[in-house]
């Protein structure tokens, strides 16, 4: 399955990457991006593996971190 994101969820994950950058460091966005990278990843191989919206068919949610 091929993952997309919402124009809506690009422009949060760069003001989340400026953020974790200003007020963290590189190392915390870093860890941040490669467990998003994974979830998107397991996503892509096991959609089911997340619950879907029951608002829009084929849309998938996760929780990255807590």
């Amino acid at each position: 399955m091929k993952v997309y994101l919402s124009e809506l969820a690009e422009e949060k994950l760069i003001i989340l990457s400026d953020y974790l950058l200003a007020h963290w460091n590189l190392e915390t966005k870093d860890r941040f991006t490669k467990k998003l990278t994974n979830k998107i990843n397991q996503i892509s191989k096991q959609p089911e593996s997340c619950p879907q919206s029951t608002d829009f068919k084929g849309l998938f949610k996760c929780v990255v971190t807590k």
